[in-house]
């Protein structure tokens, strides 16, 4: 989406203006003093100003984790925060043009999301402004923060930076030029081409892989809790990025079997488990992953309300259909308008539905998934060979 909103003043001048001023209004002041000390003491007002400057970018996430008690949410240390850049207001919104139109990106829980450019750097950003009458506010702000400056992974989007000034929070990620992952499945715009079986494996791969860098590869590991079609970014090549971390959770350590906590996360997604009890665990996370799979096999959402009372909840509709095989080809997405390898079809079905299954501990761990998923992404499909299913013939959408 194309952005005009680029040009903007640099808060770095607008900081040495301040210096300067601060400086003449010092040497205006009478002093008892000898001119060395006056000079001392000129050199030491103008260092204060950059300080408290720099100090009160970062002073008011410290004042949010210690509010809110999140010291021991995300990091045991307290120095996850160290990594993200603070913004001021003013700098992100020289990089929006005034959060003016024809910037905006969408919306979600959070608040609004608009295309920015930063000029020190030369950089095109995401920026997520904070809704104050949203669904989410200042404690998924600060989670956000901390989860993200205290990881790094191909298949995580990287946060740049932040605003916590005044009543302003804002998220500054980079930015992603394909959009959601939701966007390439549902209510395709005329000309849009929908995503080819080899893609739609390729992400599936990669945000398993992300999800296997939370559960396994971090420590403390982290409990993602919003896993979801909207929430998986698209960079170029169709390289998939896992975003939104305001729900994440620290997941259970030493003889823990799970974390207590409330309900939260998305309709359709969330785990039943999880929903009835408040038990929070990383299968949670892999009963989300097995929605995603199946909305990128079949082409459904999760819930929709405008199908007929029996296929409106997605895994309900297709848990009868993964007994019979002779089902399979009816679940595939007719936007494949039959171009998809029948033995992949079958396998990524049976990966779906292992991890959709009621109970959590008949689910696959998260390892077990990226290494089937590895498998069933390497196999590339011949795009100009159609598939040999008797059903395929079936173009519109079931």
């Amino acid at each position: 989406m194309g952005c005009s909103c680029w040009p903007g003043s640099s808060s770095k001048r607008s900081t040495n203006k301040n210096i300067s001023k601060n400086n003449s209004s010092n040497k205006s002041k009478p002093h008892a003093q000898t001119q060395a000390s006056s000079e001392d003491e000129l050199k030491v007002g103008a260092c204060e100003t950059v300080t408290k400057e720099k100090v009160a970018k970062d002073d008011q996430l410290s004042v949010d984790v210690k509010k809110l008690n999140l010291d021991d949410e995300i990091s045991k240390d307290g120095k996850a925060n160290k990594r993200a850049q603070a913004f001021t207001f003013e700098e992100l919104t020289a990089a929006t043009g005034n959060f003016q139109s024809d910037c905006f990106l969408g919306s979600g829980g959070f608040g609004k999301v608009y295309k920015g450019f930063l000029e020190q750097t030369n950089q095109a950003v995401a920026i997520k402004r904070l809704d104050r009458n949203g669904l989410q506010g200042i404690k998924e702000f600060v989670v956000e923060v901390l989860t993200l400056s205290m990881v790094e992974h191909p298949n995580l989007v990287k946060l740049i930076g932040f605003c916590a000034e005044g009543d302003q929070r804002l998220l500054v990620y980079e930015y992603m030029p394909l959009g959601s992952l939701e966007n390439h499945l549902y209510d395709l715009p005329p000309g849009q081409k929908p995503l080819d079986w080899n893609t739609r494996m390729k992400i599936a791969a990669g945000a398993a892989k992300g999800l296997e860098y939370l559960h396994v590869k971090l420590d403390p590991p982290i409990i993602y809790r919003d896993l979801k079609c909207s929430n998986i970014l698209l960079g170029e090549g169709y390289h998939p990025k896992l975003s939104d971390f305001g729900l994440a959770k620290v997941g259970p350590s030493g003889d823990k079997t799970h974390v207590s906590t409330r309900v939260m996360g998305t309709y359709g997604y969330c785990a039943p488990d999880y929903a009835m009890t408040g038990q929070l665990t990383f299968k949670s996370d892999i009963y989300s992953f097995g929605v995603v799979l199946l909305e990128l096999i079949t082409g459904r959402k999760a819930i929709d309300n405008a199908r007929e009372r029996g296929e409106q909840n997605l895994v309900a509709w297709a848990r009868p259909m993964f007994k019979d095989r002779k089902n399979f080809s009816r679940m595939v997405d007719p936007l494949l308008q039959g171009q998809y390898p029948v033995r992949g079809l079958y396998q990524a079905l049976a990966i779906a539905a292992m991890c959709v299954q009621e109970q959590p501990n008949m689910r696959p761990a998260v390892s077990d998934v990226v290494m089937a998923l590895n498998y069933l992404a390497s196999q590339k499909y011949d795009l100009t060979i159609m598939s040999t299913a008797p059903e395929r013939a079936c173009h519109h959408r079931q």
